[in-house]
């Protein structure tokens, strides 16, 4: 989809600043704020698409559970959070974005090192839709390698908190390219599936699927993922899955906010099931694009909010 002007100053995108609304290139956090020296923040991710978010109201319980964990003390209410991912979205004129949104520790005040003494900062952007796989790819299925990278386990850091802590998963990534894969799936120290860099997994064998439970960000798309399966009374399992039972599933998909629910046709070189996507990520990913136009999902980006930039 295109933007309602071509030459619009926010054509590439909208950014938000601590209050100001500005052209994305020119967006700016300040060199000593925490979230960007020590990755003291935390954030999430919704989309639009077609002018409509999707489950936005679940992602803003997700992001204020995180701020809350992390006792940050946000410059915004609920109301004004949403308001301001609305006029993001709206100042762009996309009908499909990626809408980010993030809280920091901000910088700390001369003579204290305590982060509890800094004042919280708000930013946020709304670009053009990512794809982990676009979409034409995904009926084909992608390509995984299981990562060297150990997972950070979840007694250092809480990992159901969306966070910008991505050694672990840039080292994947890095990996994933170099073997000509698309993603990588990180295990923890004990072997077991954790989660690749900004989507969860699930696997089916026979008939059953399932996902982990611990080491992983508990994902919007996920949540959709086990609901549409129940709607296909399709027994969906929460619990530890070894990479044994990884290496053998019949399907593996991974859900994403960028992108949805993609079938994975390779793993570490050999195929998945038959090397085909499967019957079960293939219906889920069909009813997962129709749930966009499930009121009780969707909810109609605020044009009225397009006014200019303070």
């Amino acid at each position: 989809m295109t933007n309602k002007s071509s030459d619009d100053q926010f054509a590439a995108g909208a950014g938000y600043v601590n209050g100001e609304f500005v052209p994305v290139s020119e967006a700016r956090i300040p060199i000593t704020d925490l979230g960007f020296i020590r990755s003291d923040a935390t954030y999430d991710v919704v989309h639009v698409w077609k002018g409509q978010f999707f489950r936005l109201e679940d992602h803003i319980d997700r992001f204020l559970a995180s701020t809350d964990k992390l006792r940050f003390k946000l410059p915004l209410d609920r109301t004004g959070l949403i308001a301001m991912l609305h006029r993001l979205v709206a100042l762009t004129g996309l009908q499909d974005a990626y809408v980010n949104f993030t809280a920091t520790r901000g910088s700390l005040p001369p003579g204290t090192r305590n982060p509890l003494d800094c004042t919280n900062g708000l930013y946020g952007f709304a670009i053009p839709f990512m794809w982990i796989a676009p979409y034409e790819e995904q009926p084909q299925g992608i390509r995984m390698i299981t990562a060297s990278a150990e997972r950070t386990p979840m007694a250092s850091f809480d990992q159901t908190i969306k966070n910008y802590m991505w050694g672990d998963l840039t080292a994947g990534m890095m990996e994933a390219s170099e073997r000509g894969a698309k993603v990588p799936v990180l295990l923890d120290r004990d072997g077991n599936v954790t989660e690749g860099p900004g989507f969860n997994i699930f696997i089916i064998n026979d008939g059953v699927m399932m996902t982990p439970d611990t080491g992983v960000l508990h994902g919007i798309t996920r949540r959709t993922a086990i609901e549409l399966a129940g709607d296909l009374n399709i027994e969906t399992v929460v619990a530890a899955v070894t990479a044994d039972a990884l290496n053998s599933a019949d399907e593996i998909f991974i859900t994403s906010t960028a992108g949805g629910i993609i079938p994975v046709t390779m793993l570490d070189d050999e195929e998945v099931g038959d090397g085909q996507a499967g019957p079960v990520a293939s219906r889920l990913r069909a009813l997962y694009w129709q749930a966009h136009d499930d009121p009780r999902f969707s909810t109609l980006v605020d044009t009225s909010l397009a006014e200019a930039a303070e």
